[in-house]
């Protein structure tokens, strides 16, 4: 795993990783406008590599190119975009445990509100201890984020151990440092007690300068300095570090010069869906586990005795949009962001981040493989959703890593996915607040996967009723943390705020403008703005309302996903259908156009 020195407001992940699974995978998040000092981490199963990246370049999917080959309409309850990462290469969709749809009311002890790692593991967690548990997803099991990760497991984190003391404390740090150093362990240990092949592998996470060391710049020397630092800090809170010169990465036979390293052992990698498959289907054969997909959640409600938060709450009532309810105990908003108004949604940053994997010669694996196919899986070039365009950022990475490693081969596989960056580096796990059985997980901060594993461990005392030492640096209603956050928050507020001024704009100023298999929003000025796609054969466009279900915001055509994203909190929408794949939006967009459901326009034709 190699990682590039960045600043915590642009930081960069890259995991270059070889597995039994012959897949190499490098992989970066994290980038923003500035880039001061910072240190590119690289995780893998075999070797990481995260660097500074610019953004720019050019899209490999071209606008207008055709969806994949299952349906247009189905694609997207599969995954939340329309790229398909490299997990899908040996662990296709066909593969995933099939569930039925909710046609009943039903009482649990415990509701998980989506199918991703972070819903997985706390089933298992919790089921394990013998609650019965049961799971909601929206569209199909891990449709998510979580197979649009790098599949690195670190305890070196991006934001650095300096950052986290100046917001959390040296409790805080030593809670980081010991909770994902045994998330590292425990997929481990779970793999192992079911016999899960998910090519789990402990490897070293090395971080670089982005700068070339020939140049002797000074921006180099400091950066290197501030490596030497965050290896005293991270061997202050137990992490196995230390800082090499020359440090040399396997295939890495171009320029620039970045060897000096603070390398990081005991990290992982791993296939991310292999493993969450398997553990699905373990979980599918207890009896006191039920999961039903394709049946969206539209509200949620603590009943009990008392006027809102004031009071005892005993339940959970969890609507659906089929009609029916789910009533527990306590419920688990494993969602990736919780579907609500505000509260931590406007504590954290929504951002798109971009990977890639790209043939390379089978020497440059860390270990055997038998297959043809090795893939180093690069990542980077990270913008705020909605925000910026997204056309370029694979070729920016291609680029990256030709220049560095000159055997690469093909790209094979480009991808997108979305981090949610909380203010002060670390995610929120706990109970919502303002509610006594309603538990969020959010704020992956680029490390979904562990924070996924961590939110399991956690939840899972919490609703045993025992307190967990790791609860007061994820807890959502830490305050101190946060008030030091203040201006950056204040600052995100505002700029989302000028997101607004889409509703007085426009994309395009006719139907007839729009390219086949692309979308576009059209503003008539007097009306609600409609976010057109036309379809691929140009002779039909599909029309919704811009405005996202959640806080009104106009959405954006995203051309690399095929979807509509909104630049405000991060909702995103099938682009063909303008089904709801990321929330917090718990709505899909609404079709317009004479109250039709599933608005089409022949283009061209009367209405037009």
């Amino acid at each position: 795993m190699l990682l590039s020195r960045s600043s915590p407001a642009a930081r960069f992940k890259s995991v270059v990783r070889v597995s039994n699974t012959r897949t190499i995978s490098t992989c970066m998040s994290k980038p923003t406008i500035h880039l001061p000092s910072a240190v590119q981490r690289q995780q893998s199963a075999h070797a990481d590599i995260v660097l500074p990246m610019r953004r720019g370049g050019m899209a490999t999917q071209a606008e207008g190119s055709a969806l994949p080959s299952h349906s247009k309409f189905q694609h997207f309850n599969a995954t939340s975009g329309f790229t398909e990462p490299v997990w899908v290469h040996t662990e296709p969709y066909s593969n995933r445990p099939e569930f039925s749809k909710l046609n009943r009311d039903v009482e649990t002890d415990v509701a998980i509100v989506g199918s991703g790692i972070s819903g997985i593991q706390s089933a298992y967690e919790l089921v394990t201890r013998g609650y019965s548990v049961v799971m909601l997803e929206a569209r199909d099991v891990l449709s998510g984020e979580t197979g649009r990760t790098s599949g690195h497991l670190a305890s070196a984190l991006d934001d650095g151990y300096a950052n986290i003391v100046a917001k959390h404390g040296v409790s805080g740090a030593d809670i980081a440092a010991e909770s994902h150093q045994w998330a590292i362990d425990r997929v481990d240990e779970i793999a192992r007690k079911h016999h899960i092949d998910c090519e789990y592998r402990k490897l070293p996470a090395v971080q670089i300068s982005q700068y070339d060391r020939k140049k002797q710049s000074k921006e180099h020397q400091e950066e290197i300095e501030e490596l030497k630092q965050e290896v005293e800090a991270a061997t202050a809170y137990g992490l196995d570090a230390k800082f090499e010169q020359d440090y040399k990465v396997k295939g890495w036979d171009g320029e620039p010069d970045q060897r000096d390293a603070a390398i990081f052992s005991n990290q992982a990698t791993f296939h991310p869906t292999k493993y969450l498959n398997a553990l699905l289907k373990c979980l599918k054969q207890q009896p006191n586990f039920h999961c039903y997909t394709h049946t969206r959640v539209s509200d949620t409600r603590e009943k009990g005795f008392g006027i809102g938060p004031i009071g005892s709450k005993t339940s959970v009532e969890v609507k659906t949009f089929g009609g029916h309810t789910v009533t527990a105990k306590d419920v688990v908003m494993a969602t990736c962001v919780p579907l609500q108004k505000l509260s931590v949604i406007a504590e954290m940053e929504y951002m798109r981040t971009y990977a890639l994997a790209i043939k390379v010669p089978k020497y440059i694996r860390l270990t055997e493989a038998d297959a043809d196919n090795d893939y180093l899986v690069i990542g980077g070039c990270d913008h705020k959703v909605g925000q910026e365009d997204p056309t370029g950022r694979f070729e920016e990475l291609e680029t990256w890593v030709r220049e560095r490693f000159t055997k690469a081969g093909t790209v094979d596989y480009a991808w997108s996915g979305q981090v949610f960056e909380p203010a002060d580096y670390m995610a929120f796990i706990g109970l919502d607040p303002g509610t006594q059985h309603t538990y969020i997980i959010t704020g992956d901060s680029g490390n979904g996967l562990t924070h996924g594993v961590i939110a399991g461990e956690i939840l899972a005392s919490e609703i045993e009723g025992k307190a967990h030492p790791w609860t007061p640096l994820y807890t959502p209603s830490r305050n101190l943390s946060l008030l030091k956050s203040a201006r950056s928050i204040l600052s995100h507020d505002l700029q989302i705020n000028t997101q607004y001024v889409r509703h007085l704009t426009s994309d395009i100023t006719d139907i007839e403008d729009l390219a086949p298999g692309t979308g576009g929003v059209l503003n008539p000025k007097t009306k609600v703005p409609i976010a057109v796609y036309k379809t691929e054969d140009g002779k039909e466009a599909h029309k919704f309302s811009a405005l996202c279900p959640h806080m009104q915001g106009v959405v954006c055509w995203n051309s690399v996903e095929k979807s509509w994203d909104c630049p405000v909190h991060g909702s995103r929408f099938d682009g063909v259908g303008g089904k709801c794949v990321m929330g917090p939006a718990k709505a899909n967009l609404a079709p317009v156009e004479d109250g039709e459901v599933g608005i089409k326009e022949k283009v061209g034709g009367v209405g037009k």
